[in-house]
């Protein structure tokens, strides 16, 4: 990585796929040693009170404590300063904000909210594989 790099990962309720895909990308980051490099945001359009128990109790089985985090909100001005959105396939249509100056991407990743825990574990793999490629990309 070259560059400052601002990446927002934003749902509805920023309680479940965001909320996964921000902490697998803050371990990613950490790891590569691109903290000055990158930065990384969440927030919803209609934020959930707490992450989805599932998701807790699923990403604790990879070493990741999400109990302590709360769904945020995400405001136009902090979408219009990044440079990749990445939305999670949570047919915000009409909802998420649609205008930035950046990199607009969806991962049409089902919710996991209300899912069984094996679910909930693909999801969770899926979002880390994605969240690996985008680092890879950012790298390149």
């Amino acid at each position: 990585m070259n560059e400052h790099t601002r990446v927002a990962f934003v749902c509805v309720q920023n309680a479940g796929r965001s909320q996964m895909a921000t902490a697998f990308a803050r371990r990613e980051r950490d790891r590569r040693g691109v903290e000055d490099q990158t930065d990384i945001v969440t927030g919803g359009t209609d934020p959930a009170d707490n992450v989805h128990d599932v998701v807790v109790e699923t990403m604790s089985e990879v070493g990741i404590d999400l109990a302590d985090e709360t769904p945020r909100a995400i405001s136009e001005d902090e979408i219009m300063d990044v440079d990749i959105v990445i939305t999670m396939g949570c047919s915000a249509e009409g909802i998420c904000p649609m205008t930035w100056r950046g990199d607009a991407r969806d991962w049409d990743l089902s919710d996991p909210d209300g899912q069984d825990s094996e679910r909930v574990r693909e999801i969770r793999d899926d979002i880390e594989r994605r969240v690996g490629e985008l680092f890879d990309e950012l790298e390149s």
